[in-house]
C-alpha cells in the first residue's frame, strides 16, 4: 500500500516559498505521492445568499496542473489530482494539460476526475451542470485517445474533434485515470470505465457495499475487478495510534494507496504540517508502503 499525503490547498495560500518547502519535505519523509483537489472559482455569499459550499470566493486553492508543472521539477514524488472536475473544463485542454505535466514528470501523474457539485463554478466555466454524469463518461474516452493517438476524429455528444493530436504526447499512454465516487451511479461508472477510484467514507460496512457495486460493474464490464486501484484518505487528528489503525483498516479493506490529510487539524503553517507528517511517516513508515 503506498502512502501519500493531501496537499493542504485551503491552508498553505500564496507563498510559493512554503509550496517548494511543503513538497520538498514530504519527498524527505518518504511519502510517495501527493494529492491536490481543485477548484477554480468560489462564490461570493454576500451574492448567492444563504450559501452552504464547503468554501467561497476566500478560500485559496492553487490550480492543480500548474502546481504539479512546479512539484514535477522540485520532487520525484507521484502527482495527483484527487478530484479534478473534469465535465466543467474542455476535453482536449485537459488532455493536452495532463501530457505535458506528465511528461515534465517522466510519467508521474494519475489523474483524478469526479463531476463537482458547484453550480456557480460550472456556470464561470461556460459548462452545462445538469449534464455533467453523461459528459464526463465520453470526456474519458476521449482523453485516452488523445493520449494514444497521433491523429483524433471523434463526433461525441458534447465533444467533436476532426483529424487533430497532441504533440508530445505522453510518458504514459494512456495517463491513469481514477474516479471520485460517492453514489451508486458513481460506483458503477468507476467500475466500467476507471483504472481505480477514491471512495468518500472509511473502512467498514458501507465501503465493503460500495467496493462491492465497483467490482460488480467491472466484471460486467469485461474487466478484471483486483486490477481496479483504490485510494483512502486519513485525516490527522494528532493521535499517532488512531491513524496506524485506520492505515490498517484500510489495507484489510484492498486499499492499493492511503493518503494522510492534515487540512483543518489546527495546523498554522507549513512547519506545522511537515511535524504533523512526520510523526506520521515514522509511524507508517511510508518508504515500506
Amino acid at each position: 500500500m503506498r502512502i501519500g499525503v493531501v496537499f493542504p490547498q485551503t491552508e498553505i495560500g500564496p507563498d510559493v516559498g512554503a509550496v517548494r518547502a511543503y513538497g520538498q519535505g514530504v519527498e524527505e519523509l518518504g511519502f510517495r505521492h501527493v494529492m491536490a483537489y481543485d477548484h477554480v472559482v468560489g462564490a461570493d455569499p454576500a451574492v448567492h445568499q444563504g450559501w452552504q459550499g464547503v468554501y467561497d470566493v476566500r478560500t485559496t486553492f492553487h490550480e492543480p496542473m500548474v502546481l504539479f508543472g512546479y512539484l514535477a521539477a522540485l520532487t520525484s514524488l507521484e502527482l495527483v489530482t484527487a478530484i479534478i472536475i473534469l465535465p466543467q473544463r474542455q476535453t482536449a485542454l485537459v488532455a493536452k494539460q495532463a501530457a505535458e505535466v506528465d511528461l515534465l514528470s517522466a510519467g508521474r501523474l494519475r489523474l483524478g476526475v469526479g463531476l463537482g457539485w458547484n453550480q456557480v463554478e460550472y456556470e464561470a466555466l461556460g459548462q452545462e451542470f445538469t449534464t455533467r454524469g453523461k459528459r464526463v463518461e465520453e470526456q474519458v474516452e476521449l482523453l485516452r485517445r488523445l493520449w494514444t493517438e497521433q491523429s483524433v476524429t471523434f463526433d461525441g455528444t458534447y465533444d467533436r474533434v476532426t483529424g487533430a493530436g497532441l504533440a508530445p504526447l505522453p510518458v504514459q499512454r494512456p495517463i491513469p485515470i481514477w474516479f471520485g465516487a460517492q453514489s451508486p451511479a458513481a460506483y458503477r461508472r468507476a467500475g466500467r470505465l476507471a483504472d481505480g477510484w477514491f471512495p468518500q467514507m472509511a473502512p467498514g460496512p458501507k465501503l465493503d457495499e460500495a467496493k462491492a457495486m465497483v467490482d460488480e460493474a467491472a466484471a460486467q464490464a469485461g474487466r478484471d475487478p483486483s486490477t481496479l486501484g483504490m485510494e483512502g484518505r486519513v485525516n490527522w487528528t494528532g493521535d499517532a495510534e488512531e491513524l496506524n489503525d485506520l492505515a490498517r483498516r484500510w489495507r484489510q479493506s484492498g486499499a492499493t494507496h492511503i493518503a494522510i490529510n492534515t487540512m483543518k487539524a489546527g495546523l498554522r503553517s507549513v512547519d506545522e504540517h511537515l511535524s504533523a507528517l512526520e510523526t506520521a511517516a515514522e509511524t507508517l513508515e511510508p518508504r515500506k508502503g
